[in-house]
């Protein structure tokens, strides 16, 4: 029962986490700013006082996919924010060149993240099937607990990931509001609302991360379940 008591509480503030930022977003949207600058020429700006000036921004389609591709050294920017004059676009398009700026400037977390990339991705998809067949046939099959630990060995590394993503996400966030403070792209009344759409942003981050631990819990116990068993 304790499965069915946590995962319900889970489910909800992921829904809310992703309702909040959907519609903080939506709000400051709308709202124009004084420099009258878009989400494009924002990043640009804040990419070339790093002496980013190789990072190219490119556009990608739908609505908050904005991310930064440091293996290719490009900003994709969302169709809601590439060409548009707004709070949100500036503030999350400053977001992005703050990932940009920490690949630049080799920041550790960052680094980890990135290593922990094609291992995370392994565990994440086939990480819990693998424990849960190998408790299975462990019945059976003499290796089949071994398959299990492999399996939860792999998970781990996913949820490290998602751990390890906090602090990324955090970091340049904080540097996007002290860009955009020091250099008066966003006016002290429109970076409030910039921070607002960060912090929404940021709640999604921690949910994923909490469910990931859960998730593992699970795992883990499955698997421990079936060794006592056997």
């Amino acid at each position: 029962m304790w499965y069915w008591y946590l995962l319900i509480p889970i489910l909800f503030l992921s829904l809310i986490a992703q309702a909040r930022v959907k519609s903080t977003f939506n709000k400051y949207n709308n709202i124009g700013t004084k420099s009258g600058l878009t989400g494009t020429q924002a990043a640009r700006m804040i990419l070339n006082m790093n002496n980013l000036h190789n990072v190219r921004i490119e556009g990608v389609s739908g609505e908050l996919t904005d991310h930064y591709d440091p293996r290719s050294n490009v900003l994709r920017l969302s169709d809601s924010t590439r060409d548009v004059n707004s709070i949100a676009a500036i503030g999350v398009a400053a977001h992005e060149a703050g990932h940009a700026i920490q690949d630049g400037v080799n920041f550790v977390p960052n680094k980890i993240r990135a290593s922990l990339v094609p291992v995370a991705r392994i565990g994440s998809a086939a990480g819990p099937y693998l424990a849960i067949i190998g408790v299975v046939i462990s019945y059976s099959v003499e290796f089949g607990m071994t398959l299990a630990y492999i399996g939860l060995a792999l998970y781990v590394f996913a949820f490290l990931f998602y751990l390890v993503t906090l602090p990324v996400e955090f970091n340049a966030s904080n540097r996007a509001v002290k860009i955009l403070s020091a250099t008066g792209i966003l006016a002290p009344d429109e970076l409030k609302g910039a921070k607002k759409v960060l912090n929404a942003a940021a709640m999604t981050y921690v949910a994923s991360t909490i469910s990931a631990l859960f998730s593992l819990l699970r795992i883990a116990v499955i698997v421990l379940s079936g060794r006592r068993r056997d």
